[in-house]
């Protein structure tokens, strides 16, 4: 099960508007940073990922994350997610609709991971959370598929 201390309401962004897949990286980024769980120069290391490889996974969901250099900026393994109902590009006719930013504390990304894919895989899953009114509807779904 993901837990508040991983992710709480204050981590999620309800209509986000990024220009740019950058924005979306940097605002998922910001929220980490607001939240305690990483260091501002992570966010960077999110961009310097996102150059290497897409972190668009599918079913309008992108999962930025720092590079593997970036681990000893990570304080709290956390999560930020960002709802863009209108869609952020990331490349080619890739649009997120979802943009959740990773923050894994000692190996613990790949858990993670594991538990947003249990949601991600699923589109009508993706779809209630870009429709999602309040961050608890967000929480919800996740806490319910995760149980």
């Amino acid at each position: 099960m993901l837990t508040y201390s991983i992710l709480n309401k204050e981590n999620i962004v309800l209509n986000a508007q990024p220009k740019t897949k950058e924005e979306a990286i940097r605002l998922a980024g910001d929220v980490l940073v607001k939240q305690g769980y990483v260091d501002p120069a992570y966010v960077d290391a999110m961009l310097e990922r996102e150059e290497l490889t897409s972190t668009y996974i599918g079913n309008s969901v992108a999962i930025p994350h720092g590079t593997e250099a970036a681990k000893s900026l990570v304080r709290h393994s956390g999560i930020s997610i960002v709802q863009v109902p209108g869609g952020v590009d990331f490349g080619g006719s890739n649009q997120a609709m979802i943009v959740i930013g990773i923050a894994g504390k000692d190996g613990e990304h790949l858990d993670i991971l594991s538990k947003l894919a249990l949601v991600c895989a699923e589109a009508d899953h993706v779809e209630a959370m870009a429709n999602a009114k309040t961050a608890e509807e967000i929480l919800a779904l996740l806490h319910e598929v995760n149980g």
